[in-house]
């Protein structure tokens, strides 16, 4: 399985599909040849769909640089492993095709495609959540400490550094005003919902902090900020909302807080390797979907909850995520995109509530929610995964018609 380093990765909004995925392959093909005359990238399905809205020509550019490069969209036509799917060309001085290179972005930022490597780094961990319960439930290890047994005493560094920079988004987005890119005219909320949290009573204040912490990270990312994968870009605002919520109403303190974020990322492991995270692919129940789940767990895990207990958490978060289409609106991170990430932080810690109420004795378990989750995912139309094609994005479409 692969390691989750390459499930939180530190990047660049607003997607992980479609620019941080695209940005590396760029680099990858570059640097085997970086001398041709001229370069093409053609840019297929769910990618060319929405590519302009998430700023994938951008990230494109800014790898070339100087280097003359044509952009061909054909979101009609689709390659047979992925929706978001890129091919590469080296072009010599009479057009000429040097070498050619066709590669899949298949969500959080991670790469399939051969020709040139890119193998994912990957650990000897067990495959299904029930495999790891069994274990735990042998060994008596919590699921930070089984992590640890898999990616080593190493993986806790690299995650101190990833909550560092999912609390530097938090507070940059909490003190950002103005209005996000890409024509909308959507402007930042989290700023004036931080702000409004004080004048409410506790039980409110706390719902209120939660969204704004959402929406601080979502709206990071919207903007091309600096954000962390868990476990894409646009669903980049649950798990930093829900820890930055708990670390401040519990007092955890960074080792609790980490150790939670190691919960998480095992969680979403298991998703990523067993279904997709990927909104081209199943939806967004994949991305916002798997991220509720992470939370949950890692709520559950900070409230002194037992493994079946957190199994129980994120079992429910994407039980109840299930069918969530991705819609978004111009094929921009925005609408319904950013609120959502907020909504899931709030369903996530609902979760974990229920699940502390129960003994985490439950019927579907999370192996099997994950499966169906795979299997409701490739049963939605191509409208509704990712190309802006269907739903709220056709709703406001029309609205806008003259």
């Amino acid at each position: 399985m692969e390691t989750i380093r390459e499930l939180f990765r530190i990047g660049t909004g607003p997607s992980s599909s479609h620019t941080m995925g695209p940005r590396k392959a760029a680099e990858l093909f570059l640097a085997q040849v970086p001398d041709a005359a001229c370069y093409r990238v053609t840019l297929f399905g769910a990618l060319a769909a929405t590519g302009r809205g998430h700023l994938t020509d951008r990230a494109l550019e800014e790898v070339f640089g100087s280097r003359r490069l044509t952009l061909v969209w054909k979101p009609e036509e689709q390659l047979p492993l992925h929706p978001n799917a890129l091919r590469f060309e080296a072009l010599g001085a009479s057009g000429e095709v040097l070498r050619s290179w066709d590669v899949y972005s298949v969500g959080g930022g991670a790469l399939k495609g051969e020709g040139i490597a890119h193998t994912p780094r990957t650990v000897d961990c067990l495959e299904t959540m029930d495999q790891v319960l069994e274990r735990c439930a042998e060994t008596g290890e919590a699921f930070w400490e089984y992590l640890e047994s898999c990616e080593g005493k190493q993986i806790w560094g690299f995650l101190e550094e990833a909550w560092r920079v999912m609390s530097d988004s938090i507070e940059r987005g909490l003190q950002a005003e103005g209005v996000l890119p890409g024509g909308l005219g959507l402007a930042r909320k989290a700023h004036a919902f931080y702000r409004k949290a004080a004048l409410y009573g506790p039980e409110f204040r706390q719902n209120a902090l939660l969204c704004a912490y959402a929406y601080a990270v979502a709206e990071e990312n919207a903007s091309g900020g600096v954000i962390v994968t868990a476990p894409t870009c646009g669903a980049s605002g649950v798990l930093p909302a829900v820890l930055r919520h708990l670390d401040e109403a519990l007092g955890c303190g960074p080792k609790k807080i980490v150790r939670a974020l190691a919960t998480a990322g095992l969680v979403g492991n298991l998703v990523k390797h067993n279904a997709s995270i990927s909104g081209a692919e199943v939806g967004c129940q994949g991305e916002v979907g798997t991220a509720c789940a992470m939370a949950a767990a890692a709520a559950t895990q900070l409230y002194g909850g037992s493994i079946r207990q957190i199994e129980y958490a994120a079992e429910m978060g994407i039980e109840h995520h299930l069918g969530l289409t991705c819609d978004p609106v111009q094929g921009l991170v925005q609408i319904p995109c950013i609120e959502r990430n907020a909504h899931a932080a709030a369903r996530a810690m609902a979760c974990c509530q229920f699940a502390l109420l129960s003994d985490g004795v439950h019927k579907i378990s999370f192996t099997e929610i994950v499966r169906v989750m795979k299997e409701t995912g490739q049963a939605l139309p191509p409208l509704y995964r990712e190309t802006s094609g269907g739903g709220i994005a056709q709703a406001y479409r029309q609205r806008k018609k003259p």
